[in-house]
Parts: structure tokens; C-alpha cells; sequence
């Protein structure tokens, strides 16, 4: 078996522990980047949908800036947002490289997108629900809580899967700067060196990696889903 990997993939069994640090990274800054920018997002999300026009906490000067402010940063293509925000991330962690500096401009870059994923989620809840709320009486704070984000989590778990899907891509893509993980490795192996065979295996750890990702967040969906 080895002797046959050695004939097909010899770049891959050569680098081979190399490939196994770089997936790992790939899967820390993944993992960090989605737990925040989820956050983040969530909160963002929840501004918009109840600072809307009708809402809960209507107020249309907080609402037209958040709607300015992410739309403007997902109108930035990823690759210039890394450049952009060199000195920002070097304040922040105190480098522009590896995975610690890929994890802030994938925060930035990804948390914009999620914020309109689960404002659209919270937006399709029944107002029928929310009007049911109001006359028995629940605060407003307890409605976003256990009405709003009850009732739209379907939605919000696939938001969260579009999200995770989209960190993968961006990791890979901030491996162009020296931004650690697959896309480094790749870049640095597959690209630089015309190793293909180190191309093709990381392309594919990243498609098993999406497709994981997606199975798992279909099957969780369709439980919460009522």
C-alpha cells in the first residue's frame, strides 16, 4: 500500500505530515472564525430585522447605518479585504500571517454575509406569531429570544452552514497571502513547486471537508425543523 501511494501521490507521502499540520489549521481558524463571526452576525442580524420599519425597537437612523456599513464591507472582494486590513489585524493579534492573521479578516469578511443570512431567517417567522407575543404580554427582549430566534432557527442553521461552507473557501483563499492552512500548503507545493498531486489531494480534503459540513447541517436542520 505504501509502495503504491509512493507511485502515485510521492509529493503527498513526502509532505505528508506537513498536509496533516495545514489541515489542522485550516480547521482552527474555521472553528475560531465561525464562532465569532456567528456571534457577531447573529447580533447584527437581530439589529437589522428589529430596528426595521414596524419592528420591535423600530429606529431608522441605527437601521440605514448597519444596512450601509454591511453592505459596504461585502462589496469588498476577500482578497483586497486582506490587503485592507494588514494593519488592523496586526493590532489586533500582532501579524498579518499564519492562521492568527487569516482570522481576522475572515471574521470581517464572512460576518456581513451571515448577518443578512439570519436577518432573512428571522424575517420569514410568522408576524402572526410575534402579534400573538405581544398581546400576552412578553417583553420585547423575551420575544426575540424565545419567539424570533425559536421559530427561525431552521433558517439560522442553515445560515450557519452556508457560513462554515464560506470560511473553508476563504481560509484556503488567505492562503495566498501566507495565511497558513490548505491554501498555503497548496500554494506553496502544489503551485510554486508544480507538485500536482499535492494540488489534488488538498482540493480534495477541502470537498470531503464542505460535503461533511453540509450533511451534518442538513440532517441537524431537518430535526429542528417543525
Amino acid at each position: 500500500m505504501v509502495e503504491l501511494l509512493n507511485n502515485i501521490m510521492p509529493n503527498v507521502v513526502e509532505h505528508y505530515d506537513d498536509l496533516v499540520q495545514a489541515t489542522g489549521e485550516t480547521l482552527i481558524m474555521v472553528f475560531i472564525a465561525g464562532i465569532i463571526s456567528l456571534t457577531l452576525g447573529s447580533i447584527l442580524g437581530i439589529a437589522l430585522v428589529v430596528t426595521d420599519e414596524g419592528q420591535l425597537y423600530e429606529n431608522k437612523i441605527i437601521n440605514n447605518i448597519l444596512g450601509k456599513i454591511i453592505n459596504t464591507i461585502r462589496s469588498i472582494p476577500f482578497v483586497i479585504l486582506l490587503a485592507l486590513l494588514v494593519t488592523f489585524t496586526k493590532f489586533i493579534v500582532g501579524t498579518s500571517i499564519g492562521i492568527k492573521g487569516a482570522i481576522v479578516p475572515m471574521i470581517v469578511g464572512i460576518t456581513p454575509f451571515i448577518s443578512r443570512l439570519i436577518e432573512q431567517a428571522i424575517i420569514e417567522v410568522d408576524k402572526g406569531v410575534i402579534e400573538a407575543a405581544l398581546a400576552m404580554g412578553l417583553k420585547k427582549h423575551v420575544i426575540i429570544t424565545s419567539v424570533l430566534l425559536k421559530e427561525a432557527m431552521p433558517g439560522i442553521i442553515r445560515a450557519l452552514i452556508i457560513c462554515i461552507i464560506n470560511l473553508i473557501g476563504l481560509s484556503a483563499m488567505a492562503g495566498t497571502v501566507g495565511g497558513g492552512g490548505l491554501g498555503d500548503f497548496a500554494i506553496r507545493y502544489g503551485y510554486a513547486r508544480y507538485m500536482i498531486d499535492i494540488t489534488l489531494v488538498t482540493v480534495l480534503i477541502l470537498l470531503i471537508l464542505v460535503n461533511m459540513v453540509q450533511g451534518i447541517g442538513n440532517i441537524v436542520a431537518k430535526r429542528i425543523t417543525h
